[in-house]
């Protein structure tokens, strides 16, 4: 409704004498109208061709070099995108290597350690042997002195027994005789 009335008002306008043309508003005055028309022109063209000549090849120019700028980061970014990838499988396989290497390594430590150990096993086992051949020895040996001091402390007993029963000493080869006859008869449920 306010653009219908505006162009009644503008017909109105043009058809009749303008009032305010006489009174001072020579813009209202049609035989202004051209030369108006002509600035008009004059100024929009030289707007346009400065704006078109010197801010918007700017404006490009800055627009061109962020999308440039963006091109390059994102390539940029591409390239370090890659090499980590890269990084990352040179250190999966360096990580790989090294547990191939940690398990040769342990498996070698561990033969090294089984030898070792076997070999050690034996030389215990040889010291083993030998003490309980020393051991047997001397229990042998000590078997042998406990026998002969089993007869010396028996004859002892014996003729002191003898001696207090009878009030006589008896000879030591008599008492010798029947503590060894004895003795064969019993010594082997003992030893």
């Amino acid at each position: 409704m306010r653009s219908y009335f505006s162009l009644v008002i503008a017909t109105i306008a043009i058809n009749t004498d303008l009032f305010a043309a006489e009174a001072g508003m020579p813009q209202l005055d049609p035989k202004y109208w051209a030369s108006q028309a002509f600035w008009l022109i004059l100024i929009f063209t030289i707007l346009y061709i400065s704006i078109a000549k010197f801010y918007l090849p700017k404006i490009k120019d800055n627009l061109d070099d962020r999308e440039n700028k963006i091109k390059d980061d994102v390539d940029d970014a591409n390239k370090f995108k890659e090499l980590s990838e890269s990084k990352f499988k040179e250190y999966e396989k360096i990580l790989a290597d090294a547990k191939k290497e940690v398990i040769k390594i342990q498996i070698e430590s561990r033969t090294i350690l089984d030898k070792n150990i076997q070999t050690k096993k034996a030389e215990i086992e040889k010291e083993i042997e030998n003490e309980i051949l020393k051991a047997q020895k001397e229990i042998v040996e000590l078997k042998k002195e406990s026998l002969k001091d089993i007869h010396k402390i028996s004859e002892n007993i014996a003729s002191d027994i003898i001696e207090n029963i009878s009030g006589d000493k008896l000879n030591e080869s008599s008492i010798k005789a029947a503590v060894e006859e004895v003795s064969k008869k019993s010594i082997g449920k003992y030893l």
